[in-house]
């Protein structure tokens, strides 16, 4: 019982003060009309006093001349912008909420081998942290698993939703911890040989479960072919990587320093999978390898520190322009959990720093919208406006990259989102401080 009210206790915590009857939770739906807006579509240039329409969760229309519906709730954006909602490539939003209370974070499982653990299935509908995200603009996340070489399947979740089935966004990935050949920290005290073998070990153990799966994905062809309904062994490793072995599935490949970033790609092409580079944090060093094997990179967070202590301080900074200028696709992410609401200021910095390698503000906004989109595979419903893709944008008051821009309309798979949130409400107690009740001998 004592365990039952402290989980209480602590939901109650979580949740605040909010109510589900409370007018600023209240999601809403039918059809808009954003006019005299200036409208950044990303894949169409910038539309000047534009109007967008949405209709049926979906973008029905966008341009100058677009007349508001007779029934359509009218938004005036005046002297305002409308985006496409963000897209963040990778995060732990929704797996975590209290990094010092273990029974709110829910990023791992037991095991070195568990590609079919769905981090969907643990996703929180109810974190806080979600809110806090998607009022910066920020509409959808790719939800990573941690931990173990093969630690589990992400998945791209939309910011609105009162289960994990709703929040799914269409795209899933199975990750790869690619093995590291170097050490780990500067706690890290093992031996080069004790390096050397641990990861020839690794590496030796992520070929043979391919190779399992791959014989797994013969047998499941024979058995389909010769039509046979008998039941396939109960390999539910070798299962969760059929969709990645017959290309159905993006693979995830985690890898960081430049000699790992190497034999990824080396196993990428060897393996012959639909790929993603994640993290890539010495990826400017091989970024020409990167783009002529044409793997697309996630990379961040870019504010993040050097990898090397000789390195430039501004190397982080750079990444993701200097991957840009080689020809690499890449897109951003903040590999956060509470902090995610931060991804357009680090697309902000990417600009900033790599502006002299040609990457552009335009650059960063679409490495953060549309760009992850295609690597997902979901760039015909999200990361740009358009017509017929589901309406997930927002209305701020200026450059969505700048700190000090304020979302004022929010709208996610064509619900309209309140703009509010824990730190908004906090924001507003505290604004002012005034007691309600006067101590004795105080003025009220």
């Amino acid at each position: 019982m004592r365990s039952l009210l402290l989980l209480a206790a602590l939901a109650v915590t979580l949740v605040g003060t909010a109510s589900a009857q409370d007018p600023a939770y209240r999601y809403e739906t039918g059809t808009y009309a954003i006019t005299n807006a200036r409208i950044e579509t990303v894949t169409n240039g910038t539309i000047e006093n534009g109007t967008v329409v949405i209709r049926d969760g979906a973008i029905e229309a966008v341009g100058a001349g677009v007349s508001a519906p007779a029934d359509a709730v009218v938004i005036d954006a005046t002297g305002h912008t409308v985006y496409p909602g963000l897209i963040d490539g990778g995060t732990r939003l929704g797996l975590a909420e209290i990094g010092a209370v273990a029974v709110t974070i829910d990023t791992d499982e037991i095991g070195d081998v568990t590609p079919q653990v769905e981090a969907l299935t643990a996703v929180n509908p109810s974190s806080t942290h979600i809110p806090v995200t998607r009022v910066e603009g920020v509409t959808h996340a790719v939800t990573v698993p941690q931990g173990g070489l093969l630690p589990g399947t992400a998945a791209l979740i939309h910011l609105v939703g009162y289960s994990p089935d709703q929040m799914f966004a269409g795209s899933r990935a199975i990750v790869v911890n690619f093995p590291q050949s170097g050490r780990r920290g500067r706690w890290d005290r093992r031996t080069d040989e004790a390096i050397a073998k641990a990861t020839e070990e690794a590496m030796k153990k992520l070929n043979d479960v391919w190779d399992e799966a791959v014989a797994y994905a013969r047998i499941d062809s024979a058995r389909t072919a010769s039509g046979s309904s008998a039941p396939m062994p109960y390999q539910p490793e070798a299962a969760a990587l059929l969709p990645v072995l017959r290309g159905e599935m993006l693979l995830m490949v985690e890898a960081n320093a430049a000699a790992d970033i190497r034999a990824a790609l080396e196993w990428i092409e060897d393996k012959n999978v639909r790929a993603v580079l994640t993290g890539a944090a010495e990826g400017w060093r091989l970024a020409d390898e990167i783009a002529e094997a044409g793997v697309p990179v996630i990379t961040g967070p870019v504010t993040g520190l050097p990898t090397r202590g000789s390195d430039r301080y501004s190397r982080a900074y750079e990444n993701a322009a200097l991957l840009h200028a080689a020809g690499v696709e890449v897109a951003l992410r903040t590999n956060e959990a509470e902090n995610v609401r931060n991804l357009p200021f680090q697309a902000g910095f990417a600009a900033a720093y790599g502006a002299r390698h040609g990457f552009t503000r335009e650059d960063a906004l679409a490495s953060v919208t549309i760009v992850p989109a295609r690597i997902l595979g979901v760039a015909d419903r999200i990361g740009s406006i358009e017509v017929g893709k589901r309406a997930s944008l927002f209305v701020a008051t200026g450059d969505a990259l700048e700190p000090s821009t304020q979302v004022t309309h929010l709208f996610i798979e064509g619900v309209r989102v309140p703009i509010d949130s824990r730190h908004i409400r906090l924001y507003e107690e505290y604004l002012d401080r005034t007691p309600a009740l006067a101590l004795p001998g105080e003025s009220r």
